[in-house]
Formats: C-alpha cells, structure tokens, sequence
C-alpha cells in the first residue's frame, strides 16, 4: 500500500493524543508541501517502464496501480483512522453498508454459520438475514446482552459474530469482551459495528473485537456532506480475508469523500465532545417530562445496561431514545410540532436530528420483531448536534407541549 515519492509528515512523530491524530496522523505529502491533505483525482497511475509495472502488480515495487484498489486520498483516510482506531490496517469503502457487507461477506462461503446480535440497523440486519441466506450462509439471532444465548447459539460451522453496540435506535449495551471471548473459543471472528460509540468513546480491538466497522458517513463526516465506511483490523486479517474481495468486488470509497472524510476528522473530537454534553442535558430534561415514558442513554445511570456503558465506553455518546406517553399520534405530533430540530433518519451530524424508527429505518421489520427489540410506535431517536443547548431544550420542550 506503499504511494508513490511523498514526504511524510510523521515518520518521526512521537505518539500522539486521539485529538492531534485525527489533525495529523497519516498525512503524506506531496513535494510541493501542501498544508491540507492532497486531492488526487485519478483513476490510475502510469508506471518508469513494463518492467516496473510487472513489479508492482506483483508486489515487489510499492506504489498504486488503480484507484479501486487505492489512492494517495483514500490511503490517507485508512492510516488516520488506524492511528485512532489503534488498527494494523484498513479498508476504506463507499458507505457504512459497503463497510459492514464486506466485513462479512469477506469471510464466509456456503455452509457456514453466523451468530448476530437481534438489535440492529434494518440494512444491517438485511445482510446478515438475507443477504447471507442467498449466499448459503445461515444466521442466528440471540439477545446480545445475554450471553448464555451467544453460547448457545455456536455451532461447529459458525465463522462470524456480529453486533452493534450501542444498538440503533435503543441504545443497548453488549459487553465487548465477554461476547469476543465466546467468539475465540468458538473459533469464530468477532466483527463490531462502533458507529454509535465513536472511536473516542469505544475501543472494541482493545476489548478484544477482530473486526471494527463504521459508517463514516455519520459522526467522521459529521456535516452531511458524503458518504464514506470503513473496515479496520489486523494486518493479518486484512490480507488473508479483506484484500482480494475488496480489489474484485470494488466497494472502495472515492478520493473526493476520502478528502471530506480527512477534512471531518479534523473537528469531530470537539464537535462529539459539544454533542454529547448537550445529550446529557436533553436525556436529564426529557427524564423529567410528563410527557416521556422512558429515556434510554447510556450516560445515564438508569439505563439497563449501565454497568456495561461504564466498563467499555467512556462517554454517553451523541444519541439520546425516549418513548412518549401515547403512540404514533403522539410521535408524529411532536415530531411535526418541532422547528430547530430536523425530521432526518441520519444522525452523528452537527445538526440535530430526529426520527421515528418504527416508520423509518426499521420499518421493514415485523411489528413482532419490532416490538422484541423494544421499537413501539411511541420511540423516538435523537440524534443531538452542536447547536446551543438552550435552543435545543426550548425547541424539544415547545414540541412536548404540542402533543
């Protein structure tokens, strides 16, 4: 993955903090010394003579041979977020799904098995459920807080364990490393889906994951920009699993969103740090409004999974779920009755936004399966941005009264 002649910029840094990496960490530059990250906007590259194009195809030259496989732009993204992530190496993709299809897909065939937590992103879960099944690959869904059901789920074909954590839209907490201890001894590979977490708040390869994944669309963007995922892991990993499907199958992230992506990087520790202090605020307020049912924020000490929020992450994170007294008239009452915050199913970005999952992005799923992961017409997720808090609480609680 070697580029062509660049100077790097931190060959001879010591280590540095999460908040200077995602300023500096993997710049390479070219020799015209520019400040900001270079943008090459190329397809392919050209090559001395045959000889040296035989060489790199073969791998003894280092240097880029297509922009499908990488790129100076994209190559940037990949060793930042290694440096933060605390990865050997990665893969940077189109969007989050092409991050979390790959990651799977990479590493099963027909006949295996893989083992899932139930609470996940629709799409996600259409992977694993659907997508895979085509494939010949069967899927069982456990409870990921329970882990007598991650054990008995095991089978001796089982390759792959999937999850999110903090789960979308609940906010359910699933303890890292006792899910990848059962996954080892399985002999299975533990894949986390880190997008609600951040890579500030989560470490999941310290807590024992084999594969991170993230949509980097959301919090790394952070500014509805572009899309843009990635797949980290260990170097081993990435060459024995990743490597070859990613060249072939071509879900590979283009250099203008790899650019942004570098560019969002730069000011997500200040814009996640600004969200989550004013997600504390608005769980607390919500928790003590007549009109709230339920508040779910893994900051909070009332959440369910609490002790697991503590022991793995080390903030509440961006998100807050709250469940209305009532049902959808009520939901949609104070979801049309608000001004500053927007109605988007996105989220991590520096604007506040708000959705109802059961019609949105978890509306394909059965309104039993809904109901078993705790998505009743009355939830709302919100996702908070950087906006003055006070406007935030005097929007949400103008919109409670509409209801």
């Amino acid at each position: 993955m070697a580029g062509i002649e660049m100077l790097k910029s931190n060959e001879t840094k010591k280590t540095w903090r999460p908040a200077t990496e995602m300023v500096h960490g993997g710049t390479a530059r070219s020799g015209f010394g520019e400040t900001s990250e270079a943008l090459f906007l190329t397809q392919g590259f050209v090559y001395d003579s045959a000889e040296a194009a035989e060489a790199r195809f073969k791998g003894e030259e280092p240097g880029f041979i297509y922009s499908r496989y990488a790129n100076p732009t994209t190559r940037m993204f990949e060793e930042r977020m290694m440096l933060v992530e605390g990865a050997e190496d990665a893969r940077a993709t189109a969007s989050g799904m092409a991050a979390v299809n790959s990651a799977i897909q990479c590493q099963v065939k027909a006949g295996d098995h893989i083992v899932s937590s139930r609470a996940l992103f629709g799409s996600c879960r259409y992977v694993v459920e659907t997508v895979m099944a085509r494939a010949g690959v069967s899927c069982t869904f456990v409870d990921g807080r329970n882990l007598d059901e991650w054990q008995a789920a095991v089978r001796p074909e089982t390759k792959v364990f999937f999850m999110e954590t903090p789960t979308n839209p609940t906010l359910e907490m699933i303890d890292i490393a006792a899910v990848a201890e059962i996954a080892h001894a399985a002999g299975a590979k533990l894949v986390v889906d880190n997008v609600f977490a951040t890579p500030l708040f989560q470490k999941p390869l310290e807590l024992g994951a084999d594969v991170v994944v993230y949509s980097a669309t959301k919090h790394i963007d952070g500014q509805g920009r572009c899309l843009g995922g990635i797949v980290l892991s260990s170097k081993d990993w990435i060459e024995e699993n990743l490597h070859d499907f990613f060249r072939h199958t071509g879900p590979s992230l283009s250099p203008f969103n790899a650019w942004a992506l570098l560019k969002g990087l730069e000011t997500l520790p200040l814009r996640v740090k600004q969200a989550t202090s004013s997600a504390a605020r608005i769980a607390d307020y919500l928790a003590g409004h007549s009109k709230v049912a339920t508040v779910l924020y893994p900051g909070r000490d009332d959440h369910p999974d609490a002790a697991v929020a503590k022991k793995q992450m080390t903030g509440g994170s961006t998100l807050v779920a709250f469940e209305l007294k009532g049902g959808k008239t009520e939901a949609f009452d104070f979801a049309n009755g608000l001004d500053l915050v927007l109605l988007s199913n996105n989220l991590g970005d520096a604007k506040t936004l708000t959705t109802h999952p059961a019609t949105t992005t978890h509306k394909n799923l059965t309104p039993e399966a809904r109901a078993e992961l705790g998505i009743s017409d009355a939830l709302m997720r919100l996702s908070v941005g950087i906006e003055d808090v006070e406007d935030l609480l005097e929007d949400l609680d103008q919109a409670l009264a509409r209801v």
